[in-house]
Order: structure tokens, then C-alpha cells, then sequence
């Protein structure tokens, strides 16, 4: 893709799942990469396989956003981008979720992508400007029961895109959101996801997206190609959240 050539990004979570397809897709580019995310082996291997370089980073932690923030910089000499992809799933009803694993989900999920752009925009404005793609979900779009927890936190990273691009934005700093539908991860899969045509029927195209068809639209939102493009909501789940699917046959009126 054009328009990525040099430019240093931070992508977390990028062990495995989207956070590594993303960082491929940055790299096939001619992105410099900084694999930031708790598993240490995995993160490791990941940025061996894209030219990049590894840290472990707590998104919690704004002590360790700052670390993970000047190693990019001693590293490659500036900064150019931030995909905010770290998180944990949730897949209880309120009334069975508990309090503490409801505020960890938030912690992670929501406080992660605030402390995260909120680290990056000095070295981004010294570097002229830069992108930031803040990765929430189809569960951020629309009201998925049994998500909680991360659906509350998917819903406000919506919210703070919109409120960072707009504050962001004097500073030539681009703010979006990807909104993954179902995607085969090793966190999905835990949960039932398999890849494969007519495995999920919710969504418009029937199945399972791959996780290298969501890291495609991040590295588009990161960038050139995306210049005048700040404040969005991108959808890559199949037309899940576009409509209620049913089939051509029930449709009222058609044979």
C-alpha cells in the first residue's frame, strides 16, 4: 500500500490476531513497527517476521505507554502512528457480569485507548502530524446483548475518536475507528468463530472475516491514502451492522 513508506507505527496487542495482520500490512508498506503487548514470545516472533522491534506494554499503564513511546523514537527518530488494538472480551449478560471484570474490561479496552493517544500526540505534532486507528467493534455500532463490559468500552472508543479527532486535529493528527465484525482471532476462537463461507449469517456475506481483511483497512487509515480522512466509523464486518439479513425469499413482496 502507498503512503506508509517510513512511517513509525505502534501497534498493540500485535502479537497475533489483527494487531499481527495489521503490523504485516504496515510493514508490506514500508512501515517500521513497534510490537507492543503482553506476551512476550509471541511479540517477540511477530516483529522478527515484520523488520520491527518488540516492547511489552501494559495498556493500563501510563508509565509503560511512555516507555513504549520513547523506544519508538530512540528507535526510528520519530513517530508517525498509533493502532490502539489491545483489548479482552466479555460475553456475559449484565446481571451475570461482576463488577470487577466489567471494570477490567473497561480498564483495558477504553482506558488503554485513551492513555495511548494520549502519549502519542506530542511526538506525533513534533513529526508534523500522524494517525491514530483505534480499533472498536461491530459491538461499538450496535446493541449486542451478552457483550457488557465490551460492548460499554467498544461504544465509548467510538466516542473518543470523534472527540480526539476533533481536538486533534489543529495538529494535523488523524483519529479513526475500525469496527471488526466477526473476525477469526484466537480470541474468537475461543468463543466458537471458524473461518469459512456460510459460517456466520448475520452478516451480508455469510461468513467469518479474516483478521488480514481488517489489518488491510487499518493500514489504509494509517495511511496517505487516508489524508483527509478523520473522525470516521469503519465498518469491516461483512454488513453485519448494516440491516437485519434475511434471506431474498422472505423478503415481502418477492417470490
Amino acid at each position: 500500500m502507498s503512503g506508509l513508506q517510513d512511517k513509525v507505527v505502534i501497534v498493540t496487542g500485535g502479537a497475533r490476531g489483527i494487531g499481527a495482520s495489521a503490523a504485516a500490512a504496515l510493514a508490506a508498506g514500508g512501515a517500521r513497527v513497534v510490537i507492543a503487548d503482553l506476551l512476550e514470545e509471541e511479540g517477540r516472533e511477530t516483529a522478527a517476521e515484520v523488520g520491527g522491534v518488540f516492547a511489552r506494554l501494559d495498556v493500563t499503564s501510563e508509565a509503560g505507554w511512555a516507555e513504549v513511546v520513547d523506544l519508538a523514537v530512540a528507535s526510528y527518530g520519530r513517530l508517525d502512528g498509533l493502532v490502539n488494538n489491545a483489548g479482552i472480551a466479555s460475553n456475559l449478560l449484565i446481571e451475570k457480569e461482576s463488577l470487577a471484570y466489567f471494570e477490567k474490561v473497561l480498564q483495558v479496552n477504553l482506558t488503554g485507548v485513551f492513555l495511548g493517544m494520549k502519549a502519542v500526540l506530542e511526538p506525533m505534532r513534533a513529526a508534523g502530524g500522524g494517525s491514530i486507528v483505534n480499533i472498536s467493534s461491530a459491538a461499538g455500532l450496535t446493541a449486542l446483548p451478552g457483550t457488557s463490559g465490551y460492548g460499554a468500552a467498544k461504544w465509548g472508543v467510538r466516542g473518543l475518536t470523534k472527540i480526539a479527532a476533533v481536538e486533534f486535529g489543529p495538529s494535523a493528527v488523524r483519529v479513526n475507528s475500525v469496527h471488526p465484525g466477526m473476525t477469526y482471532t484466537p480470541m474468537t476462537a475461543q468463543h466458537g468463530a471458524v473461518p469459512g463461507e456460510g459460517m456466520f449469517p448475520l452478516s451480508a456475506l455469510g461468513r467469518v472475516g479474516g483478521p488480514e481483511e481488517i489489518g488491510a483497512a487499518i493500514a489504509f487509515l494509517i495511511s496517505d491514502a487516508a489524508s483527509y480522512v478523520t473522525g470516521a466509523e469503519l465498518a469491516v464486518d461483512g454488513g453485519w451492522t448494516a440491516g437485519e439479513v434475511v434471506m431474498l425469499g422472505q423478503v415481502a413482496g418477492q417470490s
